[in-house]
């Protein structure tokens, strides 16, 4: 295992600095490590360190995820609003929609199947978009108008939404029946999922305030919450609804209400963290690659997943509707909600292990959409925001 972690880390930033030398985004080099060092590649991965691959990816996304709470203001979200709101569901609802109405003609499958499909694609990957938006907000790119806010926020309860659908329709395929906590665990898993996060930040604010407590053990403390929070999600999944990822994004934004000073420090600290973090994540992600059903795929699917991205931006145009923003604006919110990644790798296998006929097809549009977003979407972020976006003067 120390000798998959030391390849991982060492190949991983190579590759990374390669690939941002030929101003191409650092996670695609990351991702052809994970392809040319794991299971369908050159095997060199042990398999202790694969079995573990979902715990550690997890472990990734809520640094980033806490980092991203740290960093959101209440205010901002407030001052955006409406379109915040809209942002976490509509562009997922007009991707699912282009399934339904091209996957049965392009593929041949059924339209149950073209939806559980979509719910798999739908989901943009926070571990994408939240590093991408943190560093607009440091440079002050698009914060007037709290455009790097509003996307994080929106990506992420985009995923929660995705999910909790992907639950219900792979259980319609698999029974044939429906009930309706499966749709009730869509508002539940929102709502609880914040109300618990606040919760648990003002708690540790407290915390905070009562002890004198040294910020590296502030950032262990958050960090054991934060795991305890998707574990509890774990526990409940059968019961109630409930987001443990979104909970962590929360508890970050009701520290950084309380205490900004603190939060700014601790902001720092974590992105440290999730310098190591991100290569793990995306090098696990590319491991986790079968690049073999990407060349099986055809360019019926290489055209499917291009056509329901553009279904997606226009579900972001019209969450955009009557807003602030200018086009220039519009058109780079719409370039950040095309990155798929962290889910379709966690969830893309599902169907096939549950036994659904569609499984293999699901599997391949997941692999494929991770291939052509994850990179066209960062690199349409990095190279754009300069030109779309408005720089202010940074506090």
């Amino acid at each position: 295992m120390l000798l998959s972690l030391a390849l991982i880390f060492l190949i991983g930033m190579t590759l990374g600095n390669i690939a941002e030398r030929f101003k191409l985004p650092k996670l695609l080099g990351m991702l052809l490590t994970g392809m040319l060092l794991g299971p369908n590649g050159l095997n060199l991965l042990d398999s202790t360190i694969l079995d573990v691959s979902t715990e550690l990816r997890q472990i990734a996304l809520i640094i980033i995820l806490v980092r991203a709470g740290l960093n959101l203001d209440g205010n901002d979200l407030k001052k955006v609003g409406r379109p915040a709101i809209l942002l976490c569901f509509v562009p997922a609802l007009f991707e699912i929609v282009g399934m339904l109405l091209l996957a049965p003609k392009l593929l041949g499958i059924s339209l149950l199947d073209a939806a559980v499909m979509g719910s798999v694609v739908a989901a943009v990957s926070p571990a994408v978009i939240v590093p991408s938006m943190l560093k607009l907000m440091e440079s002050g790119y698009g914060t007037k108008k709290s455009i790097p806010q509003m996307i994080m926020a929106g990506a992420s309860v985009d995923d929660v939404f995705v999910i909790v659908l992907f639950t219900a329709l792979s259980t319609l395929s698999q029974s044939g029946s429906l009930s309706n906590f499966n749709w009730l665990t869509i508002p539940s898993s929102i709502l609880l999922g914040l109300l618990v996060g606040v919760v648990a930040g003002l708690g540790l604010s407290f915390l905070f305030t009562k002890f004198h407590i040294r910020d590296t053990g502030k950032v262990i403390i958050i960090l054991s919450v934060s795991f305890l929070l998707v574990s509890f999600e774990q526990a409940v999944s059968s019961i109630v609804g409930f987001s443990g990822l979104l909970a962590v994004m929360a508890l970050g934004a009701a520290i950084h209400q309380q205490k900004r000073i603190v939060s700014k420090r601790l902001s720092g600290k974590f992105s440290k963290l999730w310098f190591a973090a991100e290569v793990l994540l995306f090098v696990l992600v590319g491991a986790s690659v079968n690049i073999g059903y990407s060349f099986n795929a055809g360019l019926q699917s290489i055209v499917l997943v291009f056509s329901v991205t553009l279904f997606r931006m226009v579900g972001v145009a019209i969450s955009l509707i009557r807003t602030n923003l200018n086009k220039k604006e519009r058109l780079f919110t719409g370039f950040a909600y095309i990155p798929k990644a962290t889910v379709q790798a966690a969830i893309g296998g599902l169907p096939l292990a549950m036994g659904l006929s569609s499984g293999e097809i699901i599997l391949t549009i997941a692999v494929v959409s991770i291939l052509l977003t994850a990179p066209l979407g960062a690199i349409l972020i990095d190279s754009s925001f300069k030109r779309l976006l408005i720089k202010s003067k940074v506090a």
